[in-house]
């Protein structure tokens, strides 16, 4: 079951268009089950998107929104995944939705992924979507090859949904959804953008340690259909 790959020719087509597909995903859920989940992914790539999607005409007091992963930041800082889900994406028709957050303020690492860990186990699954990003390193989620716990986040039979992760290469501890809550879902997306990337990705399709490349966790497995979506 290989990636599907969508290629577009511009930033703001591709934010469209997936926009669109998972819109589609949460009102399938919403008229199958009464309600949907999604998980998103923050950084600088996903801002157009969460401004396309926050414009659909979805019954969001029905869709429940977290984090894949996220920075022990303060929500007002520029690096916070989760002051940019509330500014971008929860705006709109989609303030109505209800957001999880994964960190607390003024917690350690440990405790707020104990604490998100609490709060996940209660959001209905599976996800409609789970929306990943990747770094040009190869990670994904703060799945980190250098993480000190990157063993245990993508273990397929980790007993944790989120935990905390520490890696040399990032500046601040991270708290991270574990793989087997990420293949909760009914499709992952994985969005990235510029031809480094799309360099990055055809290195990842490419049979190698995942440990190395810890986005092939969810590219090598054969449990959840994923779509990419590039644009340059």
């Amino acid at each position: 079951m290989p990636p599907e790959r969508h290629e577009f020719a511009t930033r703001n087509a591709l934010a469209g268009a997936l926009a669109g597909d998972i819109a589609g995903a949460l009102k399938s859920d919403i008229a199958s089950r009464g309600s949907a989940s999604l998980a998103v992914s923050g950084g600088s790539t996903p801002a157009l998107f969460f401004a396309a999607l926050s414009r659909a005409g979805i019954d969001w007091s029905r869709v429940v929104v977290t984090l894949v992963d996220d920075r022990l930041v303060d929500e007002s800082s520029p690096r916070s995944n989760a002051g940019l889900v509330k500014s971008r994406l929860l705006a709109g028709p989609a303030a109505e939705a209800r957001f999880v957050p994964l960190c607390s303020r003024g917690e350690g690492p440990e405790a707020c992924a104990a604490g998100a860990d609490a709060r996940v186990a209660q959001i209905p699954r599976p996800f409609a979507v789970v929306v990943l990003g990747m770094g040009t390193d190869g990670h994904t989620a703060s799945w980190f090859s250098d993480g000190d716990h990157v063993g245990e986040a993508i273990d397929p039979q980790c007993p944790r949904a989120v935990i905390a992760m520490r890696a040399a290469s990032v500046i601040e501890p991270r708290v991270t959804l574990t793989l087997p809550v990420v293949l909760d879902t009914g499709l992952i997306a994985l969005h990235i953008e510029g031809e480094k990337k799309r360099a990055v990705l055809d290195a990842a399709l490419s049979p190698g340690p995942t440990l190395e490349m810890p986005v092939r966790a969810v590219l090598g497995q054969e449990q959840v259909p994923v779509a990419i979506y590039w644009a340059p």
